[in-house]
């Protein structure tokens, strides 16, 4: 048995919905493609009653003449009864019951004809706002299937998304915590034992000094001085690692040249910075977003593609900030998500949050290129 996902389920759901709106849509269509047969059908047949009542009320009306006629006639016969024979008076008196009869008969015909006309004219009626009534269905029914499948389709990506997302906030509150426990193991197996050391070797001093052995209390002051000088460092490598303090002072540019000399040196790969443009400052929120931007996407060609040569080019003007990090390393296939791949995702919130694109080109084999475009 399957367990379906969330995701399967909501996608069996919007399945079954979709199904069930286009045999809804087939359904009406055929309805009104009926409805219109019917419709054509009853035109027609309309059009022949029509007719058959014109030519049935020009027979009545010529027949009612003869009719008027023949009573006339048959006044005058039986007014004069002694100067026609008995056969010359039924003669007169059968024809002129005969043109009665077909007169009555044939205005009977022409009712009949006129209620068919009447009941074909309300069916035409009925049917026409069935056809349109079927049509102003089949076009709501279109627009909502084009909602089905495309919006609405749409949903499993932002429900994708907002689960990265939801992951990533989760992640960054682990780093966070990864952070500082890194941070307080730093400072406590760093500057914080070298400063317990400073103290220690001061009340060394005090006494060495107290015993009257100068040259020695010196000695350990230039020992001290060392520790502090190794403490400062280690502090403000500590201070580096959570932000620059060269991308307040300096700005970006410098920065970035800075932190790619010393990781290239650190992991000896042959890093290539290129920067074009004015070398203005930025507004603060641009480079610092910029400057770990390139930090993440350094750090990512290092540690996962096996890079050899990264080529950086910085793109500086008054229009757009322009990044691209390319490295010819084993490359991946950015249609494949990793699990726990948060590196990309946490660049894609930064490049967001600036209104700018982040586009990956990449091929497994063939190394990768991130460009990064800002509009300032």
């Amino acid at each position: 048995m399957v367990e379906l996902t969330k995701e399967g389920i909501l996608d069996k759901i919007i399945e079954e919905m979709v199904e069930m709106v286009e045999s809804s849509k087939d359904e009406i269509f055929t309805i009104g493609d009926s409805a219109r047969t019917e419709y054509e059908r009853l035109v027609n047949e309309l059009e022949d009653t029509k007719e058959q009542v014109k030519i049935h009320i020009d027979k009545g009306d010529k027949l009612e003449k003869e009719v008027r006629l023949s009573r006339q006639n048959l006044s005058k016969v039986s007014k004069h009864f002694d100067k026609y024979s008995e056969e010359e008076i039924r003669e007169v008196y059968e024809k002129t019951h005969e043109m009665q009869t077909n007169l009555a008969m044939l205005r009977q015909a022409e009712s009949s004809l006129r209620h068919r006309r009447d009941e074909l004219e309300r069916r035409l009626q009925s049917l026409y706002g069935t056809i349109e009534r079927a049509e102003t269905l089949t076009r709501k029914i279109s627009v909502i299937l084009k909602y089905l499948n495309n919006d609405f389709q749409q949903m499993n990506a932002m429900l994708e998304e907002a689960k990265e997302k939801q992951e990533f906030g989760l992640k960054i509150i682990e780093a966070q915590e990864d952070e500082r426990r890194k941070i307080s193991r730093e400072i406590h197996d760093g500057p914080a034992q070298m400063l317990a050391n400073v103290l220690l070797r001061s009340e060394i001093v005090d006494r060495t000094f107290r015993s009257g052995n100068v040259d020695e209390a010196l000695k350990e002051i230039k020992s001290m001085r060392k520790m502090v000088h190794s403490s400062l460092y280690e502090v403000r490598r500590v201070i580096y690692d959570l932000r620059p303090m060269a991308l307040d002072d300096l700005g970006l540019i410098p920065t970035i040249k800075k932190y790619v000399d010393t990781i290239a040196e650190y992991n000896d790969v042959n890093i290539e910075l290129t920067t074009i443009g004015k070398q203005e400052r930025m507004p603060q929120k641009y480079e610092v977003a910029f400057f770990r931007l390139a930090q993440e996407a350094l750090q990512n060609a290092i540690k996962h593609s096996g890079a050899s040569l990264i080529q950086i080019k910085l793109e500086l003007n008054h229009q757009v900030m322009l990044m691209v990090v390319k490295d010819n390393g084993k490359g991946f296939n950015p249609d494949v998500k990793k699990d726990n791949s948060f590196g990309l995702i946490g660049m894609r919130e930064r490049v967001d949050m600036l209104d700018g694109t982040l586009t990956i080109d990449s091929e497994e084999g063939k190394g990768s290129t991130i460009l990064i475009k800002v509009p300032l």
